[in-house]
């Protein structure tokens, strides 16, 4: 796993508005921009910002159609975050059995 890739996602989905608009694209499946300025209630040009920084983290993907551009939500992205958590997980898993056995020990 790429550090990048892993902060790329922390780092777009930190901001409460691109977290809402992942999510309402998970829940409702591919949308377009108009429908996510609606969702989102701030402008057209603030919801292609946030939509260009979930691009570049790989959490949406985009399609063309005349006129109008289609997002879909990639939630296969969120793989680095889960390998990180994972990770980390096994960590404190590990710290708190030897956390465990020594207060077994020390009772009386």
């Amino acid at each position: 796993m790429k550090p990048t890739a892993a902060n790329d996602v922390f780092r777009a989905l930190a901001d409460p508005t691109r977290r809402a608009i992942f999510e309402e694209l998970i829940r409702q499946g591919e949308q377009t921009v108009h429908a996510l300025t609606r969702y989102a209630d701030v402008s057209q040009p603030a919801v292609s910002k946030h939509l260009t920084v979930l691009k570049r983290a790989k959490l949406v993907q985009h399609r063309r159609d005349g006129r109008e551009t289609h997002y879909r939500a990639q939630p296969a992205a969120l793989a680095h975050v889960a390998d990180w958590l994972k990770l980390y997980g096994a960590f404190w898993h590990e710290r708190f059995d030897r956390l465990e056995a020594l207060l077994e020990r020390m009772e009386p």
